[in-house]
């Protein structure tokens, strides 16, 4: 709950609006015009910034953060909007890689809140706007009012049709394809591909990691000629781990900026590039709940504990992967685990099972998307895995801790970054630990 007076009433007002991110997504609109009109009536704030839009399955909030703070290295005015967060609705606004205070939101909540107000007054499309919609207007707000040269602009859901749209992003990323959303983006992987680069732009570089023999690359690959757009494939290598790969796809992007003259002015002016990804750039990066680690003391015993918000089967398998070549976390692992109802839910319980001799199932907290944790537990037995279902996630959690403790495995929180949020205020506290404020 937002500490200051403001940014909760502005939030109260907020959520009076349709939030796809917590709701059933089956109903969902078809198009921009209420995300076009508001912004018109706060004087379109996206055009006072230039910026480079990021979509894709898993890694775009990686990849977007891992640009702000290279350009934030720069020396350039950036900022990032991202989602969802994880604890903080300011985690959404970041300012050369810090949060937004709660005033500066507020503030910004209100214009936008208030733009809609007389939309609907009037009867104009933005009395059709949703949360994301108004969030993402605050957003652009802010950029305005703090005079960003530079904004990564992070997808919500797909991107043709994603309220981030009405960007005009010089370069566009798309990081990955895989099945999820489906009842909104299409079956097949190349139906979302082709939703996805919807962000692209007539001419803007396209920086992807598909494979123009992938089914989904090749409906980028046919985008780009169609718009004429420069295609930058970077060739992480096939042993690359999740950082890597997204290292370079944000190397990629800063390259074709370096490319457009783009100037390093804390560096004597020289062109960005992926050069300014150095560890110290790539450690400012890191975000909460992607492979976070933290170890809690359970009796005598430190357990460690993984929260991750991987949600598809192949994200999932890159991360135990990754996860595997710390020894102590390469051993089996006790997993808790909540998933939305539109994902594979047996892809992912399948892949979990491989490193899993036991999940708790719970409830997705704060949304009514989630699948039943009884289901998902009947799931796993079709699957000959052990299980339970607790639907409370604190309790979930405190029955994982156990299980990992009695099997000397270690503790893995994922399937959702709300999960992962609702947790982690828990888990750091357990470790002695206080969250960032």
């Amino acid at each position: 709950m937002a500490e200051n007076h403001e940014l909760a009433n502005a939030m109260a007002r907020l959520d009076g609006l349709t939030n796809w991110e917590r709701r059933p997504r089956a109903t969902m609109r078809v198009g921009l015009e209420p995300m076009i009109d508001l912004a018109a009536r706060l004087g379109d704030p996206q055009n006072s910034f230039r910026s480079i839009h990021v979509a894709g399955t898993k890694g775009k909030g990686s990849v977007s953060a891992l640009i702000e703070a290279a350009l934030t290295r720069a020396g350039l005015r950036v900022g990032r909007y991202a989602s969802p967060h994880v604890e903080r609705l300011t985690e959404r606004v970041s300012l050369e890689g810090r949060e937004v205070d709660e005033a500066s939101l507020a503030r910004a909540l209100d214009s936008a809140l208030d733009a809609y107000e007389a939309a609907r007054n009037a009867g104009s499309p933005a009395a059709d706007a949703t949360w994301f919609d108004l969030l993402t207007a605050a957003a652009f707000i802010i950029f305005a009012e703090t005079r960003r040269e530079w904004a990564v602009v992070e997808v919500g859901l797909g991107g043709r049709l994603d309220s981030t749209n009405i960007v005009n992003g010089e370069i566009a990323v798309v990081t990955n394809i895989g099945l999820e959303h489906t009842e909104i983006l299409g079956d097949t992987r190349a139906a979302i591909a082709g939703e996805k680069v919807g962000i692209l732009k007539p001419r803007a570089a396209l920086i992807t990691s598909l494979d123009p023999h992938d089914e989904a690359g090749q409906v980028l690959e046919a985008r780009a000629e169609e718009l004429g757009s420069p295609l930058v494939r970077p060739r992480p290598g096939p042993k690359a781990t999740i950082e890597e790969a997204n290292v370079a796809l944000a190397g990629a992007a800063l390259d074709e900026l370096g490319g457009l003259t783009v100037r390093a002015p804390a560096a004597g002016g020289a062109a960005v590039g992926a050069w300014l990804l150095d560890e110290k750039t790539r450690a400012a990066a890191r975000l909460p709940g992607r492979m976070e680690r933290v170890d809690i003391e359970v009796g005598s015993r430190r357990l460690p504990v993984v929260l991750d918000g991987a949600h598809v089967p192949f994200n999932l398998e890159a991360v135990l992967s990754d996860l595997a070549r710390t020894p102590d976390l390469s051993g089996p692992c006790v997993a808790i685990v909540a998933l939305a109802a539109d994902k594979d839910a047996k892809g992912f319980v399948s892949e979990l099972g491989k490193r899993a001799p036991t999940i708790v199932f719970t409830d997705l907290p704060g949304s009514s998307r989630g699948r039943p944790p009884a289901e998902l537990q009947r799931l796993a037995a079709s699957l000959d895995l052990a299980s339970e279902a607790e639907p409370d996630a604190k309790r979930a959690f405190r029955r994982g801790a156990e299980l990992a403790t009695e099997a000397n495995a270690w503790l893995l929180v994922t399937g959702s970054l709300y999960l992962v949020g609702a947790l982690r205020g828990a888990v750091v506290e357990a470790a002695g630990r206080h969250p960032p404020p």
